[in-house]
């Protein structure tokens, strides 16, 4: 409790405010244009940390870290052009309900549901973290083949109405997957002698280009009257959600911050797969689950409240373990060994006192962003008042900005363009384009861990059944595909009868 105060008395200093202050805005900007991820954002952060106290340090990194996840729905949801991959899921409702005049609502609904997941996350971590990180450290290569396919059996869930099409647009990620160096056998796999594909297709040009430039090519090629036309006169109402739709989304509000805090503490899942879990599961559950992907405001809260709970969770094995939970909290680890603070137990115990001045600005930094997102959300929404031919070009630019920042390669910028061109086209044919960036993002965790555990038990598939939690996956997994197969076909028969 004495270092609770003291980390309460360190973040309630003036300078920390403002570095507080600072950081939370820095964050939002950098989530919402695209190509800045939240990792380049706190990567960006280091260098400026090197003469500041570790207490500052890590209270500027931690706000640009959980105000960037948020940052991301901003453009999801007025321009379908998500900051982040993080707000893949967002855009799908988001953007409609833009499209429908209640974008100032859909900003408004993504600032609470950020807020809520983000304290769950916050108050997991001070409360539960070294219990919860020995669970984590329980999951081996089997376990995380399963949670794989876990997270691409969402894809079903996510695009019930064209099935067919979905599939096909995830075997084109998984396809994707495959390029670059085999790290079991040492050999390259479809490069076709570029160097830049060594490592695998990036996934950064492939999310640029598939949400950001093929969206700018929209507005430069206006169908029916141009994609944005009448919609700013439409969106003066209202910043926040009605209560009555603050009230049916708060079971998916909890449900997906525990979504969120859990996927964050397996390292690696990150947060667009927490976030189509989370989102899979309230479509699940929902009374109307024809509503989603058409404006319907409680899958912006199941996505927002999930990504930003995921923030806490990967602070989990960070933090007690020294395991980064996705690539943001390895680039954060760095900041800390910077200011040699080695991640592990000593964090509680030598750096007592800067570790939970960390996780209470987490709070402030939570709240903060939630109050400058509804404060800011009227004038957010100017931005549809911009002319689709002005607009494209200027989505253009930052996309090309974004993808080269990345490597400082040409190649990304093109790669991006291809994919844009790529993803205009999908969208034209109705081909969705979220199952291709899940396959692309849980690709290369499947096949590596599959191949571990069959190297592990010599080839033996019934090592997959055999551990009490594969076996618990595997049955999550089989509930998934049956429970959608189950609904449709009670609906059937209501329908006939």
């Amino acid at each position: 409790m004495d270092i609770l105060l003291t980390a309460f008395a360190n973040v309630l200093t003036p300078m920390a405010l403002l570095t507080l202050v600072l950081g939370t805005l820095a964050g939002m900007l950098i989530g919402a244009l695209p190509g800045l991820s939240s990792t380049m954002g706190v990567a960006l952060c280091i260098p400026i940390t090197f003469n500041m106290p570790p207490d500052l340090a890590l209270i500027l990194l931690g706000a640009v870290y959980v105000s960037s996840v948020f940052g991301g729905s901003v453009t999801a949801i007025l321009l379908r052009t998500p900051g982040t991959d993080a707000s893949i899921a967002t855009a799908l409702d988001g953007y409609p309900l833009a499209v429908a005049g209640r974008g100032g609502e859909a900003i408004g609904m993504a600032a609470l549901a950020s807020l809520f997941g983000g304290l769950v996350s916050v108050f997991v971590l001070l409360a539960i973290a070294p219990p919860l990180s020995t669970i984590a450290l329980a999951f081996g290569p089997q376990e995380y083949t399963w949670l794989a396919i876990f997270g691409l059996v969402t894809i079903v869930g996510v695009v019930s109405e064209r099935p067919v099409k979905g599939v096909l647009s995830a075997a084109l990620g998984l396809v994707l997957a495959c390029v670059g160096l085999d790290t079991f056998t040492g050999l390259q796999r479809f490069t076709f002698g570029q160097n830049e594909l060594f490592d695998g297709v990036p996934l950064l040009p492939v999310l640029i280009g598939l949400f950001s430039v093929s969206q700018a090519f929209n507005l430069c090629i206006p169908r029916d009257g141009g994609v944005l036309s009448g919609e700013a006169q439409s969106l003066q109402g209202r910043s926040l959600p009605y209560w009555a739709d603050l009230k049916r989304c708060l079971r998916t509000l909890w449900r997906s911050s525990m979504i969120g805090s859990i996927v964050g503490i397996l390292p690696g899942a990150g947060t667009s797969i927490a976030a189509f879990i989370s989102y899979n599961e309230a479509r699940r559950h929902s009374a109307f689950p024809e509503r989603y992907g058409k404006g319907e405001i409680e899958g912006v809260a199941a996505s927002e409240s999930a990504n930003n709970a995921v923030t806490g969770g990967t602070l989990i094995p960070t933090l007690t373990l020294g395991i980064p939970g996705n690539a943001v909290t390895a680039v954060f680890v760095g900041g800390l060994t910077i200011h040699g603070m080695i991640p592990g137990p000593s964090l509680f115990t030598q750096h007592a006192e800067s570790t939970y001045t960390l996780i209470v600005s987490l709070l402030f930094a939570n709240v903060l962003f939630a109050v400058l997102g509804l404060w800011l959300c009227r004038y957010m929404v100017a931005v549809t008042r911009v002319p689709g031919a002005v607009l494209g070009p200027m989505i253009l630019l930052f996309s090309v900005v974004g993808s080269y920042a990345l490597r400082n390669e040409m190649f990304d910028v093109w790669l991006t363009i291809a994919f844009g061109l790529v993803g205009y086209f999908m969208e034209r044919w109705r081909y969705p384009a979220a199952p291709l960036v899940i396959a692309l993002i849980l690709g290369p965790i499947l096949e590596v861990n599959f191949r571990r555990s069959m190297q592990i038990a010599q080839w033996d598939l019934t090592t997959f059944f055999t551990r009490p939690l594969s076996l618990a996956l595997c049955l999550l997994v089989v509930l998934s595909l049956l429970v959608p197969l189950w609904r449709r076909w009670r609906m059937s028969r209501r329908v006939a009868a």
